[in-house]
């Protein structure tokens, strides 16, 4: 979420016309929109604890976020709709012993040292060592007391001026309204964040699986949200695609299979649209304390329709759309490795159709004596309903891929042809389809012109294989693809 956003979303909030303010109810209570990147928005609605009087007050709001960014403080009085904030200063000068030290220079103090001895004294300097302490600043005498574990306590006569024990945002506030108000602050502050973790259940055929998702909360602000309103925001920045690697195995098969065609079919959706974004919004009101991670169920669907498929890219090589590869080595390397993945529909019909916030999810599967065992994780990005989601959960132990470029033929300058042997041996005591993924990376405009089996396109560059392997059985494809450069 980009800081314009952020700023947007401050003004659509508090942009309130003139009779919504004089009819909201002045009740305390915090909110927080929480977003993915580590961000939130906070609206806290307070009475102050001091009344005003009418004119300019100094107004002290304590525990706001340490992690605030002071630039987005927006201030409003439910109690007078004219009160204006004429200054504003944020207070983070926490009391910390280095502080006050600093701040008792030329004033008496206590030390207390591990062997029992007192020194009382002015304080005329410090340092990480030693403290410097005159008991009388004409005669003397000076001690020189060792910090550190020497040290067990020090005794000051008061806290000093100009020290805060919490961050505090300070006012000089103008009202023509005496008493008690009611405020709403809101501000920006950082690090806090909402992810999304789903634990997967697989059955013991591979067809369907039961999702559990969960929020996980981290605040990290430096303050507790006591009792607050929790929405979650879900959404990123568009992507530019254009100078994309395209890699190779999982992740290029997961950036081309996630279209499905769009139904007007729902699932039971807990979140809402918001703009370009998905709201979630928490059913009750919970307390986020500094420096915790609290979880919270969000999606609870079981059965839910999967397929289990088999991968094979042998060309392990990354390459981008618009180059022009005409060297004869390029694409050699080999993978033999062959990929386990589990693709999800998001659709009603398949019992979910939900929009799913990006998070990680990790997969088990019931053993022979019933208990659950890890069996892969992998992430999701941000997946609305009727979109495809593929968990890449690991690599198959007992079927094996090999590939290997056959011929390479230049037949002018522009044209040239290439040909490509591959194998997957299945030891598995069961038959498997494996989808061989073929990349067409030499240049856009080519053709087959020989196959020893169909193929199926996935786009324009990509093309897939499919083969079925028996038990303890070998498949071989081939296929020779002719390029044409302008």
């Amino acid at each position: 979420m980009t800081r314009r956003t952020f700023e947007l979303l401050i003004t659509v909030t508090v942009a309130i016309p003139a009779f919504a303010q004089e009819s909201a109810k002045p009740e305390a209570g915090v909110r927080l929109t929480v977003y993915n990147d580590n961000h939130a928005l906070v609206k806290d609605r307070r009475m102050l604890d001091e009344p005003l009087k009418a004119g300019i007050n100094l107004i002290r709001f304590r525990d706001v976020a340490s992690t605030i960014d002071a630039t987005s403080v927006y201030f409003r009085s439910l109690t007078d709709a004219l009160a204006s904030v004429v200054e504003q200063n944020y207070e983070f000068d926490l009391v910390n012993a280095d502080k006050l030290l600093r701040k008792y220079i030329d004033k008496p103090i206590t030390a207390h040292t591990a062997d029992g001895q007192v020194y009382e004294g002015t304080l005329m300097s410090f340092d990480q060592r030693q403290l410097v302490l005159a008991k009388d600043r004409e005669k003397g005498p000076i001690f020189m007391v060792e910090r550190g574990e020497n040290i067990k306590r020090i005794q000051f006569s008061s806290l000093p001026e100009g020290l805060l024990t919490r961050p505090t945002l300070v006012w000089e506030l103008a009202t023509g309204k005496e008493g008690k108000h009611t405020v709403e602050v809101s501000y920006i502050a950082n690090n806090i964040r909402w992810r999304a973790d789903y634990n997967l259940v697989l059955n013991p055929d591979d067809t369907k699986i039961d999702v559990s998702g969960w929020v996980t909360l981290e605040n990290n602000t430096g303050t507790a949200y006591k009792d607050a309103a929790v929405k979650l925001l879900a959404g990123d920045p568009r992507i530019d695609f254009r100078n994309f690697n395209f890699g190779f195995g999982q992740d290029y098969y997961k950036i081309m299979m996630t279209k499905l065609a769009p139904t007007t079919q729902k699932g039971d959706d807990v979140s809402r649209a918001f703009g370009e974004y998905r709201m979630y919004t928490l059913p009750e009101a919970t307390t986020v304390n500094n420096n915790q991670i609290k979880q919270i169920e969000l999606i609870n669907t079981p059965g839910v329709a999967v397929t289990k498929t088999f991968l094979y890219d042998g060309a392990k090589m990354q390459w981008q759309w618009i180059g022009w590869y005409e060297d004869p080595g390029f694409g050699r390397e080999e993978n033999k490795k062959v990929n386990v993945l589990i693709e999800i529909e998001n659709r009603a019909d398949r019992n979910l159709g939900i929009a799913l916030p990006k998070g990680k999810c990790r997969v088990y599967k019931k053993d022979t004596d019933g208990a659950l065992e890890f069996i892969g994780e992998d992430q999701i990005d941000h997946t609305s309903r009727d979109e495809r989601v593929v968990l890449y959960i690991g690599d198959a132990f007992d079927i094996v891929g090999e590939r290997k470029q056959t011929d390479f033929r230049k037949i002018s300058r522009t044209v040239f042809e290439e040909a490509f042997e591959i194998k997957v041996r299945n030891h598995k005591k069961e038959a498997v389809t494996v989808k061989v993924l073929e990349k067409l990376y030499r240049w856009s405009e080519w053709e087959i012109i020989k196959k020893s089996s169909d193929f199926e396109k996935l786009n324009s560059r990509t093309v897939i294989f499919p083969v079925e392997i028996k038990p303890d059985g070998e498949a071989v494809v081939t296929y020779r693809v002719r390029y044409r450069h302008p």
